[in-house]
């Protein structure tokens, strides 16, 4: 468990490092929507050689007068905003190269350490403002959705209250499950008190006292402790620099202020390959190349896409840009059929100066992965970026793990029906699959909270289904007495895996942890030792999830996930990412005579669709909206309308009806369906239990 830890350590803490042109005074216009940025990218480099302790401290005396007197301002200590690529204007603290154990900064430029992750930047003094321009600085949307945000924002307020003499102190909770609240309201006040102007003192009240104005006394800000763990014991900070030289700390490269800018000219110069750097980041520790684009890719900026590339907006559009996977300022791709956003700063870079303003003007304007060319200055489509982006997702395990057991194909005459355990089962996807490919189910048992599920499986398979409630409720004892299975399939909720959601836990936390649930079960249907017949098992959840969460989950099942989109085989957009050992699920997904590709396929008579295919839907009723202009999908009687309950089926791949049971409105059965499985996806991956069980 410690090595999980360190590794999800490692990944939420990596921070970008580096200082972008961008104008200050640029504003969104109508057609540009703002998103806030994904996961910074970091790259390693070689350390530099151990410098003499005696050196050290000559330096320190003949230079501490030294630092930052250019006369513009931002001294050690000052509490700042800092702007880097692809981010909000971030908080930060002006510190001394001493403490970054790297070389001093350019004349113009400060070294800045930033709030939430401790990471240090070198910043030219134009892209910094003090604390005090608070209310125009902050980014709301960004603290409602991204944690770090918010952990940063809260460190730097404590700071500054401290520094005011204006202490928040905790709000007193007598209950544990209430101290989460507490920090929240704690966190308003003081952001209600900066978005007032610091008051009494403002910001004369922030400036840094004598202590903290020397280059070399260290300072960091107050523990932040995340909302809903804020019950638990805070551990000690741990961003501190080591200064031991024996055991050196992790360097991080440092991509200086027009880093990519700059070889992206020499690219233009035709003095380096675009193929040698990360065209995300600028990068030249290249790991791999760019799924979409001609370019290369670094771990990190690979990181990021793996989990931002199927994270999407209220809109439906993709929250972050398809060539960096940050951006806060997009355009979005005109194409109904298309959800595709790209950030201004990398259409001017790549595309060419103005080609963002031109974009713009263009309506609608088809983005650089609809047009029917593929050139667009130094931005290159590739011709098989369909396939790349297949295998992108498929090869992108870091870990390598033993084979899992694969079972013969069982003789036709020695077939029996199938026994599962269906965790977590909804509407009983599972079981509809079954009976759909002939399989003969012997046993079919489920767990399952809510009721509406339950009314839907007990209805439509006519008792076939025996619920046993919660999962967590379920034991050792009960799997002897129920059991021997064969299949084991589940999908544990995704609502605080998923990075959609600005609140998520984690998968330790919250509704992550039934995943545990899940791998405990697993293994107590696991065959005894001895016992020779298939066992099969398979579990569910986004491919929007965080990579460390990813990797823990893959861990824990000794195996790596297929990720599959169920837009191959149906009318609707769902990428997921499956674990298993079903034979085959490294096999193409093809559509059968009876899948139903396109949303008109799926609408009753008279109605017209607007869309080819529609957005992955949820359970929030507005996933049904489609486009930048929030459309609904169907026309009737010339005029909008959403999709009909019976549609919704259809494009899951349900019987028509299969969820109007007990009166249920249509809200409801939106959720029960946004919740489910596609069917034609489980009829992919189950279709070679057939050469194992007993068919009718």
């Amino acid at each position: 468990m410690s090595d999980m830890m360190d590794d999800q350590s490692t990944v939420s803490s990596q921070k970008e490092e580096e200082e972008p042109a961008i104008n200050l005074l640029s504003m969104p216009t109508p057609q540009q929507q703002h998103t806030d940025p994904a996961s910074p990218t970091v790259a390693t480099t070689p350390e530099p050689p151990p410098v003499a302790c005696g050196n050290k401290v000559m330096a320190r005396s003949s230079e501490m007068n030294l630092e930052y007197e250019d006369g513009r301002g931002f001294g050690i200590g000052e509490l700042v905003w800092g702007k880097l690529r692809g981010f909000s204007w971030w908080p930060g603290r002006i510190v001394s190269w001493w403490m970054t154990s790297r070389s001093r900064a350019a004349e113009g430029t400060r070294w800045v350490m930033w709030f939430g992750d401790g990471k240090f930047s070198v910043v030219c003094v134009e892209k910094l403002l003090p604390l005090s321009t608070f209310c125009t600085s902050f980014h709301q949307p960004t603290y409602n959705k991204q944690p770090m945000y918010r952990k940063a924002i809260y460190e730097v307020l404590q700071t500054a209250s401290m520094r005011a003499g204006k202490p928040f102190p905790a709000c007193a909770s007598t209950d544990d499950s209430d101290s989460g609240n507490s920090v929240e309201v704690q966190t308003q006040q003081m952001i209600d008190w900066a978005n007032s102007g610091f008051l009494p003192s403002g910001a004369r009240g922030l400036e840094p006292p004598p202590a903290e104005r020397n280059p070399y006394t260290e300072v960091y800000p107050e523990m932040w402790v995340e909302p809903e763990a804020a019950a638990y014991t805070a551990p000690p900070p741990a961003k501190k620099p080591r200064k031991n030289s024996v055991e050196k700390p992790k360097i991080k490269e440092i991509i200086d202020e027009g880093t990519r800018e700059r070889l992206v000219h020499e690219v233009r110069q035709k003095c380096r390959n675009i193929e040698d750097i990360c065209i995300s980041c600028g990068s030249q520790n290249v790991s791999l190349e760019h799924p979409l684009f001609v370019g290369a890719m670094c771990q990190s900026c690979k990181n990021c896409f793996l989990e931002c590339a199927y994270q999407y907006d209220d809109d439906g559009y993709q929250s972050y840009c398809s060539i960096c996977c940050g951006g806060r300022e997009v355009l979005m791709c005109g194409n109904n059929n298309c959800c595709r956003c790209y950030c201004v700063e990398c259409v001017d870079l790549l595309v060419g100066a103005g080609s963002a303003q031109a974009a713009i003007r263009e309506d609608p304007w088809n983005c650089y992965m609809c047009c029917s060319r593929n050139v667009f200055g130094l931005l290159r489509r590739r011709d098989d970026w369909t396939s790349r982006l297949q295998l992108f997702f498929a090869n992108n395990h870091d870990q390598d793990f033993e084979p899992l057991k694969l079972y013969s194909p069982v003789a036709a005459e020695k077939r029996q029906p199938i026994r599962v355990l269906s965790l977590f089962d909804g509407i009983a996807t599972g079981l509809l699959v079954l009976k759909d490919l002939g399989i003969q189910v012997g046993r079919y048992v489920a767990s399952e909270v809510c009721e509406d599920s339950i009314t839907v499986g007990m209805v439509r398979h006519e008792g076939m289904i025996s619920y046993v409630g919660d999962v967590r409720n379920v034991t050792r004892k009960n799997i002897e007495d129920w059991g021997p299975f064969d299949l084991v399939i589940g999908g544990s909720p995704c609502n605080d895996l998923s990075i959609v959601n600005p609140a998520r836990k984690g998968l330790y936390e919250g509704t992550g942890r039934l995943f545990f649930e899940f791998y405990r079960l697993l293994h107590e249907t696991l065959p005894k030792e001895g016992e020779e017949r298939p066992f099969f098992w398979l579990f569910e959840n986004v491919v929007a999830m965080g990579v460390s969460d990813k990797r823990d989950i893959s861990r824990f099942l000794e195996c790596n996930p297929v990720m599959i989109d169920a837009k191959e085989v149906s009318a609707a957009h769902r990428a997921r990412y499956f674990w298993g050992n079903l034979p085959g699920m490294n096999r193409p997904l093809t559509a059968m005579a009876n899948d139903k590709l396109e949303l008109q396929e799926c609408l009753e008579h008279g109605r017209t669709a607007k869309f080819y295919k529609v957005r992955t839907i949820t359970t929030r009723s507005n996933s049904i909206k489609q486009g930048k202009d929030q459309h609904f999908p169907v026309y009737m009687n010339n005029k909008e309308d959403i999709l009909w309950c019976t549609e919704m089926e259809r494009v899951f791949g349900f019987p028509v009806h299969y969820t109007d049971v007990s009166n249920m409105s249509r809200l409801a059965r939106q959720r029960l369906l946004g919740r489910s499985w596609s069917v034609p996806v489980i009829r992919h991956l189950f279709a070679p239990l057939k050469e194992y069980f007993a068919c009718y």
